[in-house]
């Protein structure tokens, strides 16, 4: 889920911006580390902003260089087999927790990531991030799956409202293992990343048959069925509500539920054999500071920072200040590393649900 979400934003952004200006007080000066930190990250993916890399080593003195990595489990192997080799990797909250199971991060020194002061606690205190009381990662940005509803309609307080009769036939659901059999268990009570009544998820999913017009898989499928007014109420991404509304200027909005939205969350870690570890966390602070954030999201489109301090210096009028406001994160449930067999599982209950839609 999260990987076709990120891959889906990362399209959207350009990396071919200017600074602006910006300034980054809270930056380290050049006594502070020196030499060159290689980050491994998605291609185009905040890390790589050509005019912050640029401003960051001349605060600095740290030269940035990237290798890349084209899905999650490449990540952990390129960590894996090229020890001494990385500085600084961005990884999910659902990986994370598997990189410091197999001693592949080591702790996080907060106190010369002074930004973090501001970081959500709900974000610090994710047990994927931690683990006998010190913090693998610093969290960076977040997102999340929840409601999207055409402007001028009710707005719905509950996931029950995709089985609710008045949206029939209008109904769209993000074709996501993962994503769905997270609303049946939020439908059924239970959570999401572990339901043990997977028989009450299929049920609740299988409820919302009469309304579902639509099954999508990318956004601009999305954006153009509901230009096109096939559908009234859907899955949507946080972002993507973001992007749809500014960008194309659909009539949306977002809505998280009584339940909470389905988020996720990436960190910023360091690697074991990192060589250079002081410069990674100088790295680290900036990826948080509200003068980088705010340049970021508003000139190139970002995922929501996990700096509070850093949402707040948005315009209040931001759409993406407006869509990640911070009391969803305490009801926001994060997914979290799935084993193999209840991924399978997983997908066992979307293929069954799928199928029934389709008869």
């Amino acid at each position: 889920m999260t990987e076709i979400t990120r891959r889906n934003t990362l399209k959207l952004m350009s990396t071919a911006l200017l600074l602006a200006g910006a300034g980054f007080s809270s930056l380290p000066g050049k006594a502070f580390a020196a030499g060159t930190i290689t980050v491994l990250n998605w291609q185009g993916y905040g890390t790589d902003e050509a005019w912050s890399v640029k401003a960051f080593t001349e605060k600095t003195g740290i030269e940035v260089v990237h290798d890349y990595y084209s899905s999650e489990s490449e990540m952990l192997t390129k960590l894996r087999t090229n020890p001494g080799t990385y500085d600084l990797v961005v990884l999910n909250a659902a990986r994370c927790a598997q990189a410091v199971a197999e001693d592949l991060l080591q702790p996080i020194d907060f106190t010369k990531v002074p930004n973090a002061a501001t970081v959500d606690d709900n974000l610090l205190s994710n047990p994927n991030f931690s683990k006998d009381g010190k913090g693998y990662a610093v969290p960076w940005v977040w997102g999340m799956t929840s409601l999207a509803i055409r402007e001028g309609m009710p707005v719905p307080d509950s996931y029950a409202a995709l089985a609710d009769p008045a949206y029939k036939g209008r109904v769209a659901m993000d074709d996501d293992a993962i994503i769905n059999v997270g609303v049946g268990a939020l439908m059924s009570g239970q959570d999401i990343n572990d339901p043990k009544d997977l028989a009450a998820v299929t049920a609740a999913l299988k409820s919302i048959k009469p309304n579902v017009k639509l099954l999508w898989s990318t956004e601009d499928q999305w954006n153009k069925s509901f230009a096109a007014k096939e559908f009234d109420l859907s899955l949507f991404w946080s972002g993507g509500s973001v992007r749809s509304k500014r960008n194309s200027k659909l009539p949306v909005t977002f809505v998280v539920p009584k339940e909470g939205g389905i988020g996720w969350v990436d960190g910023l870690g360091i690697p074991a054999s990192a060589p250079n570890a002081e410069g990674a966390l100088a790295f680290a602070n900036w990826m948080i500071d509200p003068a980088f954030y705010v340049e970021w999201a508003t000139k190139v489109g970002a995922p929501a920072s996990s700096n509070s301090a850093a949402l707040e210096a948005l315009p209040a009028d931001d759409l993406s200040r407006q869509v990640h406001k911070p009391e969803y994160l305490k009801t926001m449930g994060i997914v979290s590393g799935i084993p193999d067999d209840r991924r399978e599982a997983f997908n066992n209950v979307w293929q069954e649900v799928k199928a029934f839609y389709a008869e």
